[in-house]
């Protein structure tokens, strides 16, 4: 077995991640390719935060009941909103905003609690990277 398999939670995180926690390659929206964060701009963090299922934009507001979606913990942590190059928000759901492509409003890639005006989280998992 070769030890830099992506691992069972998705994408192997050692040549994403510089020595001082940062991102080593532009992150992508897994759809259109659009750039969503340039290196050297977002902190590698671990955080099991709950995103719904990847859909368009329509479809993630309406959150009520049961959601289909994942548990992710591996994320970019970016710490101004103005340090993506392309990112949209939904909505407020409750007191969640989710990050989405900007340009083909997939979503979410991302997780923005309104009580911190300074975390804004990028799933590995939903997004791509070159």
């Amino acid at each position: 077995m070769d030890n830099n398999q992506e691992s069972k939670e998705g994408t192997d995180q050692s040549d994403l991640v510089s020595e001082d926690g940062k991102n080593t390659k532009s992150v992508l929206c897994q759809r259109c390719g659009s750039k969503v964060l340039c290196p050297g701009v977002a902190v590698f963090t671990e955080n099991e935060l709950f995103l719904p299922a990847m859909r368009k934009k329509s479809g993630l507001s309406t959150t009520e009941g049961s959601v289909d979606g994942d548990t992710l913990a591996a994320h970019w942590l970016v710490d101004d909103m103005y340090s993506f190059e392309n990112v949209g928000f939904t909505k407020d759901v409750g007191r969640i905003k989710y990050l989405i492509c900007a340009d083909c409003e997939i979503g979410p890639i991302g997780w923005h609690c309104l009580d911190d005006k300074k975390k804004f989280y990028v799933a590995l998992d939903r997004v791509n990277h070159e």
